[in-house]
């Protein structure tokens, strides 16, 4: 089977969907910005073929690049993984006549209005939303909702540039940061309180054959607004409970709905007062490494299967859902110039067992701000049988471990 991956280099986890399809016999010719020879020597072997285009967001380069490969020699598919590449993807691949992912469908994944627009007439609960291209329409939205209310780029991935209003105030400073004053286009919504999480799947022909559940904590936006916060993410191995049915169903239902067929799926939902409420989702994986830690969880290797479930339509592992698994991120006191960490060592020795792995960067490494995510500065992840400890171990390093600055 020849499988056509659009930016096989950037982000650095991209290599792992590439080695997936390796190691089920895939040919992969890779599509990217960067020249070949800045590859590295491990990706250079793995693919196939290797196709420089000026942009793979821009479906005349891409379209063009496929087409030429197919006059060269059949095409089977055409995936990509990252937000930003899901449309012109899917353009490119109906343009093609390559299976996979239709326009509509990534579409609606993209866009946050007219998703939710959907899948409200579905009868999926949603938080109340509007898209506007004016400060008028973004103002009137807030006098028929109240606050508060957020705004976010239609096309925003995750919390990306997600802006919160709680007052009039707020509001206009929000209108004029987020360029909808200027005619840029944004999602308007009702601001809903409760606890977020995601569930992601991987679904053959809208089938899930694969399933996860992770828990934010804090929620997102007060995470990349606090530097005093070591925000975490933890996936549970409690997902056969009978309190995860309700996500669970509506993550079918919001697949079914918006035509999601061979895919990974990512879907944002809360958790509160109003009850449970679906958020986003997209026809793609999740990023900060969430499938590193599913693979941890479960002792199997989730990028073999994606490919698999590409080319063969089917799933070849089972899940062990042995472990819990998180990711702690660990922020300066300040912005400055690393100079030690302190207390990590202690920790090492006490729970050598439950250290996945770690990032810290040298001291004399200048440090990212607060909106690189949750992946900038220091990062650790851990694993653990019972969701109840690990929830112990992830706040004992928050509380203890350090990252100091000059």
């Amino acid at each position: 089977m020849h499988v056509l991956f659009i930016e096989p280099s950037f982000p650095y986890n991209q290599r792992k969907f590439v080695h997936g399809l390796r190691q089920i016999g895939a040919r992969i010719t890779g599509i990217g910005e960067a020249p070949r020879e800045q590859l590295t020597s491990d990706l250079r072997e793995a693919l196939y073929g290797y196709e420089q285009v000026p942009s793979v967001t821009h479906k005349g380069s891409l379209y063009e690049t496929v087409r030429r490969i197919q006059e060269r020699e059949w095409v089977d598919r055409l995936e990509a993984t990252v937000e930003a590449h899901i449309l012109p993807a899917a353009e490119v691949r109906e343009s093609c006549s390559i299976p996979g992912t239709s326009t509509k469908t990534a579409f609606l994944c993209r866009d946050k209005p007219a998703m939710k627009e959907v899948l409200r007439d579905a009868g999926v609960p949603c938080a109340r939303s509007t898209g506007a291209t004016s400060a008028e329409q973004v103002r009137e939205f807030a006098k028929e909702v109240d606050f508060p209310i957020i705004l976010k780029p239609r096309d925003a991935a995750g919390a990306s540039g997600t802006i919160r209003a709680g007052d009039a105030d707020e509001l206009e400073h929000a209108i004029r940061t987020s360029g909808v004053d200027r005619g840029l286009p944004v999602a308007v919504e009702e601001f809903v309180e409760g606890h977020e999480g995601f569930y992601d799947t991987l679904c053959i022909n809208g089938n899930i054959v694969h399933d996860f559940a992770c828990h934010y904590f804090p929620n997102v936006l007060e995470a990349m607004r606090e530097r005093w916060i070591s925000p975490q993410i933890i996936t549970t191995n409690r997902l056969s409970d009978e309190t995860y049915n309700e996500v669970k169903e509506m993550g079918r239902r919001v697949i079914e709905v918006l035509g999601i067929e061979t895919s990974a799926t990512h879907m944002e939902w809360f958790f509160g007062p109003k009850g449970l409420k679906f958020s986003e989702i997209g026809c793609r994986p999740p990023g900060i490494g969430a499938w590193d830690l599913y693979c941890e969880a479960n002792e199997f290797d989730l990028y073999k299967d994606w490919a698999s479930a590409v080319c063969h339509g089917e799933v070849i592992q089972s899940l062990s859902r042995r472990y819990c698994t998180g990711i702690i991120n660990l922020r300066p006191e300040r912005d400055g110039t690393i100079s030690h960490y302190e207390r990590w060592e202690e920790f090492q020795q006490q729970f050598p067992d439950n250290i996945i792995d770690y990032h810290f960067p040298p001291p004399g490494s200048q440090t990212q701000g607060v909106e690189a995510g949750y992946m900038a500065n220091a990062w650790i992840r851990l694993r653990d049988p019972n969701y109840d400890r690990l929830r112990e171990l992830m706040n004992m390093v928050g509380e203890k471990v350090r990252v100091r600055v000059r």
